[in-house]
């Protein structure tokens, strides 16, 4: 992987401040987040990545299943 030296930024940097990480992927087309002086994490514009192609039908379905997992309880709960 060839990582463009202006989309690096360290885990710290990326977790206090989110909009610098989201402007060097606005800038890039994706980020490189170090830890520890290593690549750890890549971010992507989902709609700018070919990596990454999904149709909108798709994305909505990807982030309803995200979300039904991680609230499945609740739903059940309110289903009562």
């Amino acid at each position: 992987m060839i990582i463009n030296t202006d989309s690096i930024i360290s885990i710290t940097d990326a977790n206090q401040n989110f909009s610098k990480a989201v402007k060097l992927v606005e800038e890039n087309g994706s980020a490189v987040v170090f830890k520890n002086n290593k690549p750890k994490y890549v971010i992507y514009d989902i709609d700018q990545n070919p990596q990454i192609e999904m149709s909108d039908e798709e994305k909505v379905l990807f982030v309803g299943q995200r979300v039904l997992k991680k609230y499945l309880n609740a739903f059940k709960e309110l289903a009562k």
